[in-house]
């Protein structure tokens, strides 16, 4: 993206639409069962943040010791944390047996993420709205399934749009507000968190970026003077950006856990 606009012809200074990315070409298009399918850069892009997820898991538990190397000592360590801080501290004891689950979560989440600070990649597939959207409605399945099996379905539908203590007459819009809290609003609100941090991300590092290439690029000594400091707050905002792919991580398996706590208990 820099070497093309570095190779733009002076005086011009034509700068790609950073958003546009989030809707690349198709690579490769085909039709399978009377369905349009394509894949594009951030397909592509996805594929080798998985595989690079499935090489680092298989490093990290080959061969285990007791006293782990590097790879497993990370590898046990994203465990550990998930285990300890997500599913035993919100879900409680019985949160043990989600743990692989919600630990799949935050690193599949995590490596994804990763990808907007990958060297020639520079763009995470989460900043495009049908994986977030995937991944929460696996979520919505979960929780759903765990309710309905630590309930009984009755139950778990009786707690999922009855708020308890309440006149019998607010029922009547207090059942609506709540299936469409719980089965609509909290996977659109967390895919869309995802979303828009990652988005917004990869739109502020592209700012940087090319404000610097831009500076250099003109006449004036004032602006090729002052175009370090756009690369350094690039810089900078790297650094702040893989804080923030961390984070939305852990915010988004911390929702999860939070979701499945209240199935599993029948709470509100």
């Amino acid at each position: 993206m820099i070497a093309a606009i570095l190779a733009a012809p002076y005086p011009g200074f034509e700068a790609p639409d950073p958003a546009h990315e989030f809707s690349p070409e198709p690579i490769w298009s085909f039709n399978l069962f009377g369905l349009d399918f394509a894949i594009n850069r951030l397909t592509v892009l996805s594929w080798f943040a998985s595989l690079l997820l499935l090489v680092f898991l298989v490093a990290a538990s080959r061969k285990p010791k007791i006293v782990p190397g590097k790879l497993q000592f990370a590898g046990e360590g994203f465990y550990g944390f998930i285990r300890n801080g997500i599913a035993r501290d919100v879900i409680g004891p019985n949160g043990i047996k989600y743990a692989p689950f919600l630990a799949t979560f935050f690193v599949f989440i995590l490596f994804h993420n990763l990808m907007g600070i990958f060297p020639l990649a520079m763009i995470p597939p989460t900043g495009s709205y049908g994986l977030p959207l995937i991944l929460a409605l696996i979520v919505l399945l979960f929780y759903i399934g765990v309710g309905i099996k630590n309930q009984g379905l009755g139950t778990y539908l009786k707690n999922l749009a009855i708020v308890p203590g309440v006149p019998p007459a607010m029922h009547v819009i207090l059942i609506p507000l709540e299936i469409l809290q719980k089965l609509i609003i909290r996977p659109f609100t967390l895919s869309v968190r995802l979303l828009a941090n990652m988005f917004a991300g990869h739109l502020l590092l592209t700012v940087f970026i090319l404000g610097g290439v831009y500076m250099l690029s003109q006449p004036a000594m004032l602006l090729k003077i002052l175009s370090p400091a756009a690369f350094l707050m690039a810089l900078a905002m790297t650094f702040f950006e893989l804080m923030i792919q961390t984070l939305q991580a852990y915010v988004f398996t911390l929702l999860a856990a939070t979701y499945i706590e209240e199935s599993a208990s029948g709470g509100h």
